[in-house]
């Protein structure tokens, strides 16, 4: 039995994970942990017998704590999901890391703000990271069938969210409800709004760059409406090999909390009369892939200033106090303003988050002057 920690329960891909391991007789959840939601967390816990839980609004049965480390200790998990949103999952990535744990890592935010850090930890632990996103565990199987020295690019898919097709004068006057009607996926709405920026899948770049040792220079981004092909990786000999399944999260959860066994089951995936297109994405229109890609270029925190920035610039979209462009364009001057630091060092990337989310916070004040 091997059991199963996971952090942002109540969360989309918690919940999910939770199904899975309903339909999996071989894991079991031991703990729980989430953000604000404690009345839902308690009731999944009544519902899968767990007793150890952590919430950041207070309610767990664990003192909630920065990294989680003493849920960790208490739940003994086999593996660690980490579901969270945003940055606040690099801290439990790193304790679970820290205690040799393998995490399944559904918080990309972890390798786009602390890439370099959990470089350092795994080297040092040996623990592994399994990634959970679809075009990431897509990425990881199919580099997984070729020797490394003849892998010569990453292809990460989009599908361009709502807004694909779309120029910037089109985007002005949309509005949350809008951006939050995803025609292919059913996400988190901050996950959701990245999708319709192309900001997720500049962070996805990022995470690429640190799960597969792979320059900036090796990793493309396709728009790929029918998001059937989640990765493809280029060979030395010119061949493309692809990764297609459903558009369903529960797959690459299973492949994760089951790694390196094999993935429960989802039924057959019919090929017949499907049409797959790939286009180039429009980087002057979702600038935010752009900028995403410039920051994992420039490196040391100018990826933990690009995830700050685009955190509270989304919230403020979402809360209907700007539109969505200012997001790319919030994001941008904090890109410029905040200086860079080290990024192999947790209080300097922990340092430059705080100055990016304060930049973004004065220009909002000063939009509701």
């Amino acid at each position: 039995m091997r059991r199963i920690l996971v952090l942002g329960s109540t969360g989309s891909i918690g919940v999910q994970a939770l199904e899975v391991i309903d339909a999996c007789p071989d894991l079991a959840a031991c703990g729980l942990a989430c953000g604000t939601r404690v009345d839902q967390m308690r009731e999944q816990a009544a519902a899968h017998g767990v007793t150890h839980t952590a919430c950041a609004a207070g309610g767990g049965t664990v003192a909630a704590s920065d990294d989680l480390g003493d849920l960790i200790d208490a739940a003994q998990p086999d593996l660690v999901l980490n579901a969270l949103v945003g940055a606040a999952g690099l801290q439990p990535t790193l304790a679970a890391l820290e205690r040799g744990l393998p995490v399944a890592l559904a918080n990309k935010e972890t390798l786009v703000a602390g890439g370099e850090i959990v470089a350092a930890v795994r080297a040092r632990t040996g623990a592994d990271l399994i990634p959970v996103d679809s075009e990431h565990s897509a990425a990881f199987q199919l580099i997984a069938t070729v020797p490394a020295e003849r892998l010569r690019t990453v292809t990460l898919t989009a599908s361009g969210g709502p807004f694909r097709g779309r120029k910037a004068a089109d985007l002005a006057g949309v509005v949350a409800a809008d951006a939050l009607a995803h025609p292919t996926w059913t996400m988190g709405a901050k996950i959701t709004i990245d999708s319709a920026t192309l900001m997720n899948k500049g962070l996805e770049v990022i995470e690429a760059h640190h799960l597969f040792g792979v320059g900036y220079d090796r990793i493309e981004v396709v728009v790929h409406p029918q998001s059937v092909v989640h990765a493809m990786i280029r060979l030395d000999d010119g061949s493309v090999l692809a990764h297609l399944g459903p558009a369903d999260m529960r797959v690459p959860i299973g492949f994760g909390l089951r790694w390196p066994d094999a993935p429960p089951a989802r039924g057959e995936m019919p090929l017949v009369g499907r049409t797959l297109e790939f286009m180039e994405p429009d980087l002057d229109t979702f600038r935010c892939l752009a900028l995403a890609w410039e920051a994992g270029r420039t490196g040391g925190t100018a990826p933990a200033v690009l995830n700050a920035a685009n955190e509270v610039a989304v919230a403020a979209f979402l809360g209907g106090r700007i539109g969505f462009l200012d997001i790319a364009a919030l994001v941008e001057a904090a890109l410029e303003r905040v200086s860079g630091g080290r990024g192999d060092e947790l209080a300097a990337v922990l340092e430059a988050d705080r100055l990016a989310r304060d930049e973004v916070t004065i220009a909002l004040a000063g939009v509701g002057a």
